[in-house]
């Protein structure tokens, strides 16, 4: 049997509330079943085998509760899949630093408790590898949590789209310690960054020259309010159009990114795709598409394949960036591919058959 991956949070939202619900569900299975995940074992790591030691918030609502209640503290809205059992991890008090944005501030109130020494609890824990769910646009915040791990010896897997692993100072920084980093910008199961860059990619394989596209994007949690803020989505706009411009050998005109909130879709996630071209003769070929999904689950077994992922890489001694994970599980890697090639580099590195 492996040994516990021990795991922290930065940011107990829906995404923290479907990945650790997701784990429980996982372990009550009397047949594992590997729906959602790449497999359910991966070099010996099961989902079984994570196991939550620290997490870190701002909100009054989640701070001082433990991890299983937090999770379900609003504003979080996503649904509720088992019930979880305590789990003796007490939601501490982080920086605020750029966290918290102006939509967001209207929703949440800020916890006066003292804030915690982030480095000194993830020591103290023994944590692996910390989870960076910090709200979009939390650039300052997250490079916080990144030295904090560098402090601590800990590994880090950015889950947002602000630039940690994809940029060769943080990489350098990572192998210097010999931990690992993984990120950045998670990309969800079937969620609409895949979908998309897929479909660009079958067009252009398949002869169609494509003249535009575009990506829309609805939601009703408060990834979709805090997003209300335009000034936090610069890096949101580059991570999600990179991986669509990565499939095409020449320009596209696009338009990719978060479009509005809407109350009523709570944690659904609704994206519409469009993609305009000319086939064979020059005729107009369109494909217009509607994707409906549950927001915060369509990343969670990603999330796990990842978490497993980097273990793995802690177990060889790997350290700096690792380019098939990230590859594979995020939207803004260090080196962008189509979803095929990631998944064979992702499965090779798996198994031993590569570095990388």
């Amino acid at each position: 049997m492996s040994e516990k991956i021990r795991v922290a949070i930065a940011g107990v939202g829906n995404c923290a509330s479907a990945i650790i619900q997701g784990i429980q569900y996982y372990k009550s299975m009397k047949e594992k079943d590997s729906t959602g995940l790449t497999a359910y074992n991966l070099a010996g790591y099961t989902p079984e085998d994570i196991e939550f030691v620290a997490a870190f918030d701002v909100s009054a609502s989640k701070v001082g509760l433990d991890i299983s209640k937090a999770i379900f503290s609003e504003p979080n809205n996503a649904m509720n899949i088992i019930q979880i059992d305590n789990l003796n991890v007490k939601v501490a008090k982080g920086k605020v630093l750029d966290g918290v944005g102006k939509h967001l501030s209207e929703k949440i109130r800020i916890s006066q408790e003292p804030v915690a020494d982030v480095a000194n609890i993830l020591k103290n824990t023994n944590t692996h590898v910390l989870l960076n769910y910090l709200p979009v646009g939390s650039r300052e915040a997250t490079k916080y949590y990144t030295e904090q791990c560098l402090d601590a010896g800990v590994s880090f897997i950015n889950a947002i789209p602000v630039f940690i692993a994809s940029e060769s100072k943080w990489d350098t920084a990572f192998r210097n310690k010999n931990i690992v980093c993984a990120g950045d910008d998670i990309m969800s199961q079937v969620g609409a960054t895949v979908v998309h860059k897929t479909l660009v990619k079958l067009f252009i394989d398949r002869g169609v020259k494509v003249d535009s596209t575009y990506q829309l994007n609805i939601g009703g949690d408060m990834d979709f309010y805090n997003m209300l803020d335009t000034d936090r989505l610069e890096d949101k706009r580059i991570s999600k159009t990179s991986a669509v411009e990565a499939m095409s050998p020449y320009n596209i005109p696009m338009r990719i990114g978060p479009s509005d909130y809407v109350d009523s879709l709570r944690n659904d996630k609704v994206c519409y795709i469009s993609i305009r071209g000319k086939k064979f003769g020059n005729i107009p070929i369109e494909l217009d598409l509607k994707l409906r999904v549950a927001d915060a689950y369509n990343s969670a077994g990603i999330m796990i394949d990842a978490i497993r992922a980097t273990k793995i890489a802690l177990d060889r001694g790997i350290s700096g960036s690792l380019e098939s994970v990230s590859a594979y599980c995020f939207k803004h890697p260090p080196i962008q591919m189509p979803y095929t090639k990631a998944k064979e580099n992702f499965v090779e590195f798996v198994n031993g058959q590569r570095n990388l």
